[in-house]
């Protein structure tokens, strides 16, 4: 792909930034096996992933200082990232990372990682004595509750950007077809290779930067 215009780069964190998912890390420590049957359900099409998250959460009474202890023991940031953020910033590319996950253990990662001041939009989380309350707005600010990350990828290319997309799995196709160029990780290259969607497979970030930089 030949870089033009203004340049994005759209990412998805859990299983892309991450090498695991810190949402499933911290439901099987909160309520082991208690989720499984919502996750086959959203898998099935039976349900949103607005509505499993609400309803999974909904479960996990844990403070969000024993969440975050879960998240530093079981997950790890994918080789590469640290490289990846400053060769996008001396770049000039606008990083924007759009998740399906929960806000404050993407902002503790990535202020963990060195980058306290990224562009984050992830489920909104509430930690209340009944539960976890997990609800994601759109970039008109309403609440969504499904296609999250393709509600964005048009809204930036209704700014008049290029956009790469960055993604691993099921949730990641939607926005990945409306998309200029795709690295792909996981079950996110199968799926674009069953629809012919132009992609680069990856297992780090090393790997992206080398590809990227063969653009300019």
């Amino acid at each position: 792909m030949k870089k033009h215009g203004k340049l994005l780069l759209q990412c998805d964190f859990d299983g892309t930034v991450t090498i695991e998912d810190a949402s499933f890390a911290i439901l099987d420590a909160c309520i082991p096996g208690k989720w499984r049957n919502l996750f086959d359900e959203y898998q099935q099409g039976r349900l949103s992933v607005g509505a499993f998250n609400t309803q999974a959460f909904s479960m996990v009474r844990a403070e969000k200082k024993k969440l975050l202890e879960i998240v530093d023991k079981d997950i790890h940031v994918r080789n590469g990232f640290t490289e990846f953020i400053n060769y996008c910033r001396s770049s000039g590319f606008r990083i924007v990372f759009v998740s399906n996950g929960l806000d404050f253990y993407i902002e503790h990662i990535l202020k963990k990682s060195g980058f306290p001041d990224m562009e984050i939009h992830a489920s909104v989380t509430t930690f209340t004595t009944a539960g976890t309350e997990v609800r994601h707005k759109g970039p008109d600010g309403r609440f969504l509750d499904n296609d999250v990350k393709a509600v964005y990828a048009d809204s930036y290319k209704n700014q008049g950007y290029t956009i790469v997309y960055l993604g691993d799995g099921h949730s990641d196709i939607s926005p990945a077809r409306k998309c200029d160029f795709v690295f792909a990780t996981g079950s996110l290259i199968g799926h674009c290779r069953s629809e012919n969607i132009p992609c680069m497979p990856f297992d780090d970030f090393h790997q992206v930067v080398r590809t990227m930089e063969l653009w300019q």
